[in-house]
């Protein structure tokens, strides 16, 4: 029985899911956005959102353990220096999941997953999609 087993498998072991994982990350954080799978885009949220809660606060103890999940100088530092500040008040919910169709090849589902733009940018595209309906 499988239970309280939390997280995919994604045809993986454990040190290939957590290498996945790791390079990831590292590509969302330096292009800020990329298409994957949609399993893996819904899986990485949960390996990523807390790190950007660790960047919101910088200092060494955090880029510490940031660097021990990430194993990145250059992502870690574009996450401390760009990721962190720009999400300061935000609770959480860095990421965006956008359903992209199906891979051409096997009719996988397809996602873009992204960090959102800045807050105030957020709510004021709610704001403008309330007033039209």
């Amino acid at each position: 029985m499988r239970h309280k087993k939390s997280g995919r498998k994604l045809n993986r072991n454990s040190s290939q899911r957590t290498a996945l994982m790791r390079s990831l990350a590292i590509s969302i954080i330096l292009h800020e956005s990329i298409k994957t799978t949609l399993a893996k885009a819904k899986e990485i949220r949960s390996f990523l959102e807390p790190l950007v809660t660790i960047a919101k606060e910088n200092n060494v103890a955090n880029q510490r353990r940031a660097f021990s999940k990430l194993r990145d100088k250059e992502a870690v530092s574009k996450l401390f220096n760009e990721i962190g500040p720009r999400f300061k008040e935000r609770p959480g919910g860095y990421l965006r999941v956008i359903k992209r169709g199906h891979r051409s090849g096997d009719k996988s589902p397809i996602a873009q997953i992204e960090f959102l733009r800045e807050g105030k940018e957020i709510l004021d595209q709610e704001t403008v999609e309330e007033e039209a309906s």
